[in-house]
């Protein structure tokens, strides 16, 4: 998987509707607006413009410092396995905010961790290779990350 590079630049030497892309996923999130052509409307872009930058570009904010992000994995049942996915998330900088495992079915159980991210290592991306190359560790995905 090739490593995403991050710039910070300011704002007024983009095209403006970097801006634009930036307010219409505000107004998707916070919930008063819900459909993608209105919201590109309002703001005044293309909804090919959106869904092409929409996952690109951010907004630098306070809470960029400390994201949070969510990920599941099914795990074998066996001692200790828990225990070495949580060593490789503290070596990467995570803070484990909630754990939720479901009870093993044929020796297999499901695990949802949400965790805040370390301002040094802030990409969730770069750990799930790390938890799937741990023997009995499956599926490690990204759900979420704000």
């Amino acid at each position: 998987m090739k490593k995403r590079k991050y710039l910070l630049v300011d704002a007024s030497i983009l095209p403006d509707y970097y801006e634009k892309v930036i307010e219409a996923k505000a107004l998707l999130s916070s919930g008063k607006e819900t459909n993608v052509s209105e919201v590109v409307k309002t703001v005044g872009i293309s909804r090919s413009t959106f869904y092409k930058y929409k996952d690109y570009v951010f907004a630098l904010t306070d809470e960029m410092e400390h994201r949070k992000a969510v990920i599941s994995f099914m795990l074998s049942h066996k001692a200790g396995l828990l225990g070495e996915v949580l060593r490789v998330l503290s070596e990467y900088g995570a803070n484990i905010l909630t754990i939720s495992q479901n009870m093993p079915i044929h020796d297999i159980a499901h695990v949802t961790i949400s965790l805040e991210l370390s301002p040094v290592h802030p990409d969730a991306e770069d750990f799930i290779p790390m938890l799937n190359d741990i023997d009995g560790v499956s599926g490690a995905k990204l759900i979420s990350i704000e």
